[in-house]
């Protein structure tokens, strides 16, 4: 590593002569050192389809005050404990907020837009239009904690170091760069491989920045709680190991007039303190040993605030906010390589038996909504008939595709939530008989083999246990036997990487901009292979064709086609039993915070921007 980091170094010196040189003998113009060989096109920032929303001469974003008055701490709850202060390698659980507080990145990212990024560490970013490179301008004003000016020769090191020895998830992301090399004082270009897409510069344009002088001098893949040199809003201000790390305001800080930072991080401390298990730490804070909590469990929000007392006196605030997320596919996954699960029809049988409504008001206390496909929630959901654009990506496939796919979007079948499923019940057993089961002394049956309906839910966690075994109950109604057993996590991991099941309830994330990990979920590819995230067996042309499509996206407009179409061609062949999802963030506080509400929340309320009034 030294020895090839010294070589790179030497060779950025050489390219800094060289261009140096060329300007001084007049035979490149002050703007062609820029490298603009490729007819790259400059920007203030980039978005992973069509434009950014805000323009070059944008002053603050929508959600951030930047008259907001600065001051007060910020005091959260983290369950579990903490060893060390280096959140890029895999050794060692990392204290929280390290990463967003300590290292500043390339380019910063928005949270009232589906995927943009906006000047951070690099003022610029140049692309040509088929992205297969990029070059980054670096802010001079842009310095390190002791003072010293973030570089070129820093950036670079980060690449270097990130790919040999950080996180797999670096390693696959910057294993798509070629080449990389100074191009100017200030200047940095990367060139991507064949394996790159569209989205592989705006991950590089995410990196996080590390200190070449810092880590050149300490080790860099080793647990330590020594503070690291950072360059972000906050430094270290105190580590009490394993319970408690406290950040302090960077009253200096080089990048707090940014646009994309302007009225943010407006605490002058931020505090977590570590609990042993949530109940505990649900305790503290109703006793205000800290001042802010995100409630994440709805059975928590719906009974464990009941006897709040300071939120019926005005002490304290109970809220619930909007939030635009998709809802993924939260569901009981059909295994259709499997023969049993092979047949559409059975499939669509078994879905009916799902009573939604019934376990959303006897087990979730009334708090979720219920998932109708990919994107529900969201603006890339379907809507009425397919569009224009989405018929021109589903029309080639349209012999061999469900007829449901050119209606109205998917719904899941409905119940009146008392119990009471007959009506579904009749449409089961029609549609078992259609394929070619029947029922024989009260139990389902293969009609030709009299094999009984027979199969196993595979679970990972016994909290999910509850909705399975409901579920179970209702297939017994018709004749059918469910299995729920619940492993340990290594042998949950064995079984569904080689697709060793009948059925699991799986959550998959989906984002407002999908791209290539929809095709680890459902590409044909994947059903042989082990390890992949198709745990559905989809092995669907079209759905393919659609993840193509999604990846090739240059326009808004296209991708929520490609999304929207893909949505249609899933829920038709179903292959899952869409489960349910909050659409609301649920937040409770002490004391005045301070936050914009007069935005769109794509993405939920964005903590970075709030404020103490106090």
């Amino acid at each position: 590593m030294k020895d090839h980091r010294n070589h790179s170094t030497v060779g950025r010196s050489l390219v800094g002569l060289m261009l140096a040189f060329c300007l001084l003998a007049g035979l490149l113009a002050p703007d062609a050192a820029e490298a603009q060989v490729d007819g790259g096109v400059v920007s203030h920032g980039i978005a992973m389809q069509g434009m950014p929303k805000y323009g070059p001469d944008f002053e603050h974003l929508d959600y951030a005050n930047p008259n907001a008055p600065v001051g007060g701490e910020l005091r959260q709850a983290v369950v579990g404990s903490f060893d060390s202060l280096n959140p890029f390698i895999i050794l060692g659980r990392t204290a929280a907020g390290a990463r967003p507080y300590l290292f500043p990145q390339l380019m910063a990212r928005t949270w009232d837009e589906p995927f943009s990024l906006y000047g951070y560490v690099a003022e610029t970013i140049e692309v040509p239009e088929d992205r297969s490179w990029a070059i980054f301008q670096l802010n001079p004003d842009a310095v390190w904690d002791d003072g010293t000016p973030i570089t070129v020769d820093d950036v670079i090191f980060t690449i270097e170091t990130l790919r040999e020895q950080g996180l797999p998830g670096f390693r696959r992301a910057y294993a798509q760069i070629a080449h990389v090399a100074q191009i100017s004082e200030h200047g940095v270009r990367f060139d991507f491989n064949d394996e790159a897409d569209r989205e592989t510069v705006m991950l590089i344009a995410q990196m996080p920045i590390i200190s070449e002088a810092y880590y050149t001098a300490n080790t860099f893949d080793a647990i330590s709680l020594d503070p690291p040199l950072g360059a972000g809003p906050y430094r270290i201000g105190s580590i009490d190991p394993g319970r408690s790390i406290v950040y302090e305001r960077v009253a200096d800080w080089w990048g707090a007039d940014l646009p994309v930072m302007r009225g943010q991080y407006n605490f002058d401390r931020i505090r977590y303190d570590y609990y042993r298990d949530s109940s505990i730490a649900l305790e503290a804070f109703l006793a205000n040993e800290y001042n802010l909590r995100r409630e994440f469990n709805a059975e928590t929000w719906a009974t464990g605030y009941q006897n709040f007392a300071a939120a019926q006196d005005g002490r304290a605030t109970l809220a619930t906010l909007p939030q635009g997320r998709p809802s993924g596919m939260r569901a009981l996954v059909f295994n259709t390589r499997r023969d049993i699960f092979a047949d559409p029809l059975v499939r669509a049988a078994l879905i009916q038996m799902f009573d939604f409504e019934w376990v959303n008001r006897n087990l979730l206390f009334d708090q979720y909504e219920r998932i109708t496909g990919l994107f529900t929630n969201s603006f890339l959901a379907p809507e009425g008939l397919p569009t224009p654009a989405e018929l021109a990506l589903l029309g080639p496939y349209r012999d061999n595709l469900p007829e449901a796919v050119f209606g109205e979007p998917y719904q899941p079948p409905e119940t009146d939530g008392s119990g009471n499923i007959r009506a579904n019940l009749r449409a089961a057993t029609a549609l078992l008989t259609e394929a070619g089961f029947e029922v024989r002394n009260g139990a389902m049956v293969n009609a030709e083999t009299g094999e009984p309906f027979e199969f196993e839910i595979l679970l990972r966690n016994a909290s999910d246990e509850r909705i399975a075994l409901a579920y179970a109950d209702n297939l017994r109604r018709l004749g059918i036997t469910a299995n729920v057993r619940t492993v340990d996590s290594a042998q949950y991991t064995e079984r569904t990487e080689t697709y060793d099941y009948d059925m699991i309830l799986h959550y998959w994330i989906t984002t407002l901009s999908p791209g290539a990990e929809q095709y680890l979920y459902w590409g044909s590819d994947n059903v042989e292979i082990p390890g992949t995230r198709n745990y559905a067996g989809v092995d669907e042309p079209a759905v393919d064709a659609m993840v193509t499509s999604l990846q090739n996206a240059r326009t808004r407009a296209e991708l929520t086609a490609a999304a929207r179409a893909l949505d249609r061609v899933l829920m038709a062949g179903n292959y899952f039993i869409p489960l349910y999802y909050l659409n609301v963030d649920y937040w409770a506080w002490w004391g005045d915070f301070g936050r914009v509400t007069a935005f769109d929340p794509i993405y939920g309320s964005v903590l970075e921007a709030w404020w103490l009034e106090q």
